[in-house]
């Protein structure tokens, strides 16, 4: 599961699609559901990428829907303390407990409302990136937007550790649980302890096996980065202008 994103990266349905013209529409979308005012924009924007993303990308639904689990989670948790603690408006609904009064105002659940709109829009515009586009393509753009070359090689290096620092983690916790390494709950501060001392160890291995490979292969200090050539097609750019249109004209929708 450690590389389940990057997995369907490479083998989705938008696989082909210029790399350049999914990121803009991917952030593009992300501010528009930022500067919205109302939840329209990124109530559309989040319904409109999740269906791209499930129909067009061909992901499967169990697993996008798992991986939006988290952050909406988050966001009803917020949600839920907005209502109660921010006012104005006339109430909808109040009830004491414990000799507090609570209420739920007007203004409360439409703040509630836009940002779980907020949430849903942007983070949905997030996986479509994510799960469209791999992430060597991504550090492409970054090079054909002149960003600093130390930039992009430390987001390479990080990006690439990631998963190293994952699978040494889940291999470790496989073996600890193989003797029993959990079993009590002082045995898993201790387990847990361990575990966390030896991944700093592997670490700190793996990034000497990294420079002593990279040197190895003569590193000049510049890691290469394959650049697209092609450019997105007229159809293509003009079904993104449509689609960001109306998400505009939806932001501008009085609420």
């Amino acid at each position: 599961m450690e590389h389940i994103l990057d997995d369907y990266a490479h083998t989705n349905g938008l696989r082909e699609v210029d790399t350049r013209l999914k990121l803009l529409l991917g952030c593009s979308c992300i501010l528009i559901g930022i500067l919205s005012a109302t939840p329209y924009a990124p109530l559309f924007i989040g319904i409109s990428l999740g269906c791209a993303v499930v129909l067009l990308a061909r992901i499967p639904v169990g697993i996008y829907l798992r991986l939006l689990t988290v952050p909406v989670s988050f966001a009803v948790t917020s949600c839920i303390v907005i209502l109660l603690l921010t006012g104005g408006g006339g109430e909808i609904w109040a009830w004491s407990v414990l000799g507090q009064h609570l209420a739920v105002t007007a203004e409360s659940a439409d703040l509630a409302l836009l940002l779980l709109a907020r949430t849903f829009g942007g983070m949905s515009a997030l996986f479509f990136i994510a799960l469209t586009t791999p992430a060597v393509e991504l550090f492409g753009v970054m090079r054909c937007l002149r960003l600093p070359q130390e930039f992009i090689d430390l987001s390479m290096l990080i990006y690439r550790y990631i998963f190293i620092l994952i699978g040494e983690a889940i291999a470790i916790r496989n073996a600890q649980v193989m003797r029993h390494g959990y079993t009590t709950f002082r045995n898993s501060i201790s387990a847990f302890s361990m575990l966390a001392a030896m991944l700093f160890l592997r670490s700190w291995e793996k990034g000497e096996d990294l420079l002593r490979t990279m040197d190895a292969r003569c590193y000049d200090g510049k890691l290469s980065v394959i650049e697209q050539g092609c450019r997105p097609s007229s159809r293509a750019l003009c079904a993104a202008a449509v689609y960001l249109g109306t998400c505009i004209a939806l932001m501008i929708l009085p609420g």
